[in-house]
């Protein structure tokens, strides 16, 4: 039986305990089909004394700073630990802790845990994201990081991954699972959390929503008949008659519940099935394209090298778990 991935959780005083919680959850309920657990999950801290979070409880883990020597991934929730948070310094006991990461270590920040990572320096040059309200206290401290606090999450380099903050960080965790282990695993993750399977990182944070009109269920039933039918024409007239609505009021409801128009949340997730396609049938590229509605193999990698910057096969090779049985197309649903 393989071992699995070790993930340490470093609760730096006061940590925030929403952040902090997350990986256990998320990574620590992602199983192969038989249960094996994929990751071990632990929280250290730069002692195993207590550690207090800025919600009024305190958490003892169960290791000290030696964990880092020995992790796969190193995950740093947010903090307002003063040095990083306030004075862009980093406090010798932390930076002798760091100090223990391996080369080649996956390492992770959530929310303000950012600010550690780059007092550490390890954002400098680098595109990173935080909190959005903390975002002008960052670039004051960190000039030398290309904040972008318009991000979900940002993962441009694998090994070195930024999370906005609180659910976003759920976010960059189902991420990681579908990069390490594929869509199948990453989903099953996200059922057992209950919380969407996907958001792409490039999503912004800020999504304006508005209260619906009494008596109104707004767009939500389009969206879900039209994931079912992303193989058949869905331009804006369909969607609009669909929801009964003038197509001026549906594109403003749309992006005031999703906070993208129409078209775009439409190839968002056709993309999305086509990329599952991908991982889990043997359909050919011009199969997956027509069942994902983008006609065909030259849309898809058109695409795909946009979004991803990958092809189609190249995916299939990367993200493809294990080999599959051959789906026929009638067997493939959009759901």
């Amino acid at each position: 039986m393989a071992v699995p991935h070790l993930v340490a959780v470093l609760a730096l005083e006061p940590v925030v305990g929403f952040d902090m919680c997350i990986p256990t959850m998320v990574l620590g309920s992602a199983k192969t089909a038989d249960g094996a657990k994929l990751y071990d999950v632990r929280v250290c801290g730069l002692s195993t004394d207590p550690v207090r979070s800025t919600g009024g409880f305190a958490i003892t883990p169960e290791h000290g700073p030696d964990l880092l020597a020995v992790a796969d991934t190193v995950i740093i929730p947010g903090t307002q630990i003063p040095g990083p948070r306030f004075e862009g310094t980093l406090p010798g006991e932390l930076a002798a802790a760091l100090a223990l990461i391996r080369p080649g270590t996956r390492i992770i920040s959530i929310c303000t845990g950012a600010f550690v990572l780059a007092a550490a320096g390890y954002l400098d040059g680098r595109r990173a994201t935080t909190h959005w309200h903390f975002a002008e206290n960052f670039r004051a401290l960190y000039p030398r990081v290309d904040l972008d606090d318009n991000q979900l999450f940002i993962a441009d380099d694998e090994k070195l991954c930024t999370a906005a903050g609180l659910a976003s960080g759920i976010d960059l965790c189902l991420h990681i699972l579908r990069t390490d282990h594929g869509s199948e695993i990453a989903n099953r993750a996200a059922r057992y959390c209950v919380v969407p399977p996907w958001r792409e990182g490039g999503q912004s944070q800020f999504i304006d929503r508005q209260v619906p009109d009494p008596g109104s269920d707004g767009t939500a039933p389009t969206r879900a008949w039209a994931l079912h039918h992303l193989d058949a024409e869905l331009d804006l007239a369909t969607l609009a008659a669909h929801a009964r609505m003038s197509v001026r009021t549906f594109t403003r409801r749309f992006k005031a519940e999703t906070g993208v128009a129409p078209g775009t949340w439409i190839l968002q997730q056709r993309l999305r099935h086509a990329r599952h396609l991908l991982e889990t049938t043997d359909l050919p590229v011009d199969a997956v394209a027509h069942a994902a509605g983008l006609g065909t193999a030259h849309a898809l990698r058109h695409h795909m090298r946009g979004e991803l910057g990958i092809a189609p096969t190249a995916y299939r090779r990367t993200f493809r778990a294990r080999p599959t049985e051959s789906t026929s197309l009638t067997a493939v649903s959009a759901g």
